[in-house]
């Protein structure tokens, strides 16, 4: 049995390890390693799609016009 190989010195090599020894680690560091891509590729393609640029949140509450109807039979 051989130890492991370091990433440095040989990274295919350790990337084939590590895909067979740890899995849930290379996989996670391969699949978070594509966030920053999606970035890249993502609006165009959302574009393509349909997808439009979201509504502004409202940052106030809308305040009615008129007088305040106040609410009657709900005293204690």
């Amino acid at each position: 049995m051989s130890s492991a190989p370091y990433f440095f010195s040989q990274p295919i090599r350790y990337m084939r390890w590590a895909a067979h020894q740890k899995p849930a680690i290379f996989y996670s560091i391969v699949i978070g390693s594509m966030g920053p891509i999606t970035i890249l590729v993502a609006p165009p393609i959302r574009r393509y799609f349909g997808d439009g640029p979201r509504p502004k949140i409202p940052l106030t509450y809308p305040i009615p016009k008129g007088p305040r109807q106040i609410p009657e039979g709900y005293d204690d």
